[in-house]
Formats: C-alpha cells, sequence, structure tokens
C-alpha cells in the first residue's frame, strides 16, 4: 500500500471478530467487516464519520457520510500488494473546501444542464450554474456536499454494506420535488464495490445520480493515467458543442481519438488535433454504451501494464461519462502530500446523457410521484493473469 497511507483507530461493527487495521498493515482477514471512526464536523457542528468496508481478501473500501465520498480503496495488485487506488484528501478539511469530486456521489443531475435551465410539464426551472453558466453536478451544492445519514451498516453473505440516505427538498438548487435517495454501497469478497441507488419524488422531477472517484490503478500518487489501456463498450458519443454541452446529435467513433472498441492507452491519442478533445485537453465525453435501454451490462474495462490491477465498470446506465483529469493541474495536494497533476486519475461515471432535460431524443431523466428511481453502478476490481483472464 501507499507509504503515505495513514492508519486509522476503527470501532467494529457486525461480526465480532472484525479486526482493526491500519492502512499500512492490510492482510488477509477471516471474515468480512465494518468500522467507523470520526473524520472531522461539518461547519455547523454536525459529525462526519468514514465507514470501512474490509472483505476476506483484506481489501478495504473506505465510505464517508459527507458526500457519499468513497475516500480510499485498497485492493492488491499482481504480487498481492495493497494500493490506494482512488485520489482524494487526509482530512474533512480538504474535502470541505477543494472542490474536485474526489470520490463523490453525484446529485441530483450528474453532467450539465444547458445554461442551468430545463421545462418540465410545460414550467421552465431555473436551477444553480456552476460551471460556465451550466449547471454541473447539481449546482453549487450538489449530493457531494451534503451529509448523509446512516441507515445501515452490516455485513451480510453478500459483502460488507453500508447504506446513506438523504432528502432533497423542493427547491433545493433550483430542482422540483422532495426528493428520498437512498445509496448503498457494497465491498465483496470479489473486490467489486457495487453502488445502488433508489429515489422517490412528490412532484415530478429530473435526476442523474453518479459516482466521481478519481481511479489510478498503479496507486494514488503514482504519477499520471496515461498508460493504461482502456477498452469502452460503445459505438457513439453525444456530439458536443459550447460548453461541453450535447447538440443532441451522436457521432461515431470509428476513425476518431474517441474509438475505444479495442484496448488502446489513454495517451495514444490524447494529443490528437481533434477540436472538441483540444478544447477539453484530454477527455470529458459521455459515451453511448452499446445494449439496450436499462439492461445491466459492461460498459468499460481498464488495464494497468505494470500492476496488471484491472477495473471493470458495470451499469444499467445508458451512458459513460470517461474524464481523465484534464484540470489537475499541480495545485491541489491530495492524501499523503501527493501533489495531484495533470491525468492523474480518471473517472468513469455511468449515468444519463449531459443535459437531457433539453434533449427529447435522449432517453427520459424525469421521474414523476409514485414511481422509483433505481441504478446500479459496479466497480469490479481484479488482477490480469499473464496467461488468461483477469481473476
Amino acid at each position: 500500500m501507499h507509504k503515505h497511507a495513514k492508519p486509522f483507530a476503527a470501532v467494529a461493527l457486525g461480526f465480532t471478530a472484525a479486526v482493526v487495521v491500519g492502512c499500512a498493515t492490510l492482510s488477509p482477514a477471516s471474515k468480512p467487516a465494518i468500522t467507523h471512526v470520526p473524520f472531522g464536523q461539518m461547519p455547523d457542528g454536525r459529525p462526519v464519520e468514514i465507514y470501512t468496508l474490509r472483505n476476506a481478501q483484506g481489501a478495504e473500501a473506505r465510505i464517508m457520510t459527507y458526500g457519499g465520498i468513497v475516500q480510499s480503496l485498497f485492493v492488491p495488485d499482481q504480487q498481492g500488494n495493497f494500493e490506494d487506488v482512488v485520489l482524494g484528501y487526509d482530512h474533512l478539511e480538504e474535502y470541505l473546501v477543494k472542490n474536485r469530486y474526489f470520490g463523490a456521489l453525484i446529485g441530483r443531475y450528474a453532467n450539465r444542464i444547458a445554461g442551468g435551465r430545463f421545462t418540465l410539464e410545460g414550467k421552465t426551472y431555473t436551477v444553480t450554474t456552476n460551471n460556465g453558466g451550466n449547471a454541473l453536478h447539481g449546482g453549487r451544492v450538489g449530493f457531494d456536499k451534503v451529509l448523509w445519514q446512516v441507515e445501515k451498516a452490516e455485513v451480510s453473505r453478500a459483502g460488507a454494506e453500508i447504506q446513506l440516505s438523504y432528502l432533497s427538498k423542493d427547491g433545493e438548487e433550483g430542482f422540483p420535488g422532495d426528493l428520498k435517495v437512498q445509496a448503498r454501497y457494497l465491498f465483496t469478497d470479489l473486490n467489486e464495490l457495487k453502488l445502488e441507488f433508489l429515489a422517490t419524488t412528490d412532484r415530478a422531477t429530473v435526476i442523474n445520480l453518479s459516482h466521481h472517484s478519481y481511479f489510478n490503478l498503479a496507486g494514488q500518487g503514482s504519477g499520471d493515467v496515461l498508460g493504461h489501456v482502456v477498452t469502452i463498450i460503445g459505438d457513439w458519443t453525444t456530439l458536443l458543442g459550447t460548453n461541453q454541452i450535447p447538440t443532441g446529435e451522436f457521432a461515431k467513433v470509428a476513425g476518431t481519438p474517441f474509438d475505444f472498441r479495442q484496448p488502446t492507452a489513454i495517451g495514444a491519442r490524447i494529443n490528437d488535433p481533434d477540436p472538441v478533445l483540444q478544447k477539453a485537453q484530454g477527455y470529458d465525453h459521455n459515451w453511448v454504451i452499446d445494449k439496450p435501454l436499462g439492461q445491466f451490462g459492461l460498459q468499460a474495462r481498464i488495464v494497468e501494464p505494470v500492476s496488471r490491477r484491472v477495473l471493470e465498470v458495470w451499469s444499467d446506465e445508458p451512458g459513460l461519462q470517461f474524464y481523465t483529469g484534464n484540470f489537475l493541474n499541480g495545485t491541489i495536494t491530495g492524501k499523503g502530500g501527493v501533489v495531484y497533476r495533470q491525468h492523474a486519475g480518471l473517472c468513469l461515471e455511468p449515468q444519463h446523457y449531459p443535459d437531457s432535460p433539453n434533449h427529447p431524443n435522449f432517453p427520459s431523466v424525469v421521474l414523476q410521484p409514485g414511481q422509483t428511481f433505481r441504478s446500479t453502478i459496479v466497480y469490479k476490481l481484479g488482477v490480469q493473469s499473464l496467461h488468461g483472464p483477469s481473476k
């Protein structure tokens, strides 16, 4: 594991055999376990906690009640060495002040809404803008910046899990309806981090939830991700106009630097003169995933060739936003005092398409009273065998 990782004193939950661990001494556990520790206070004095989900292999996922943030994710490489493979901070104060969405649960609306405006059932709504005149990731105070309540933390046959909830009140950031959200995080013995989102509303609203970890499979702080080899299961992207807003049209990836249908290193074409790629200073685009709407399936696969760690992303969402940390510019100091420079991590965000409320031809993001929004994202972490598939 990363030499800068800091241990936490922990309180055991679930099985009494749960062990207290420090980041630098991870080892296989006989049983999954959950621990939790204080992690500072909100500005109004409310306590924030981190829950550690540990599986029988000794891998760990640490989930913060602030923002539903995955603060760290320790998994082994081909030699059994554990590293933290997500970017983030050591202290709550840094999450409160430095806004990069590290590891966060994103909502009410992941990605962008053009001009912060949309029309629903004949009424035009204006939501908070925070990105060049557009609304990004729910506005100034999205789900990544609120305190979630712990409804459940337990170990079951499926693994160690925690369930969080939040009530987003009518008018919050300009969105209509009281929206009740549940977020379940399950960490299995197969090193799968499974996220399940449910939501209900008392008024017609729009919703698009996602997850925003920055992954570096070599270990956070290990340099850039340009050598990571990417496969994305998509023949099309949503064509972008100004300010990263979709035009409503679709663009084939064939013959472009956006073609990841075959395994390709991120750095192979990231400096291509394509004007959209250049404007974003890297990849920050939505892929249309090649599967029927609502069907659960593989979206992307990432391989880090040195550690041979593998990450597969599975979801029932129709799109995948692939972002390569383009605006990490060396001004952010992360865990262990590591300076995060451009392309220090990559994001794989299953979601509906950007600006869907303003494009009737996109899959609907409208949630009505009496309906239940459901979404599942699974990050499967493994190791690539030298002589066969990943395990």
